[in-house]
């Protein structure tokens, strides 16, 4: 299993990004895809979650009404739209796939991409 994750950069507050991470070796209509992020000098957080199937969508508290998940499954990618960014969602973002039982804890997981860096900063 591959992910590539692009997308990220700077961009100043309340402005919008949107992050992709391509798979390979993993069918997205089948497992599910987790994004995470990591601040400096913080422990990583998850951020959204998209499930195989039926596509069901997980936001963490933070960044509810601004990030919007979705995938293609004709291009295997899956996206995290990101608006009206702080300041506080500068990190590496990273995506990662599985068949988690529990979406927001990382060692669910089996694969993870390399990670992108979005910075929000005037």
């Amino acid at each position: 299993v591959q992910l590539q994750a692009s997308g990220g950069g700077l961009v100043q507050p309340g402005g919008s990004l949107r992050l992709s991470c391509a798979a390979s070796g993993f069918t997205l209509d089948r497992g599910a895809i987790g994004w995470f992020r990591q601040a400096p000098g913080k422990e990583r957080e998850w951020v959204s979650y998209i499930s195989g199937g039926d596509g069901r969508t997980l936001y963490a508290n933070s960044v509810k009404g601004r990030f919007t998940i979705s995938r293609d499954n004709a291009k295997n990618t899956v996206f995290l739209q990101m608006s009206s960014l702080k300041p506080e969602d500068t990190a590496v973002y990273y995506c990662a796939a599985g068949w988690p039982s529990i979406p927001a804890v990382e060692s669910e997981y089996d694969d993870w991409g390399q990670g992108t860096q979005v910075t929000v900063s005037s």
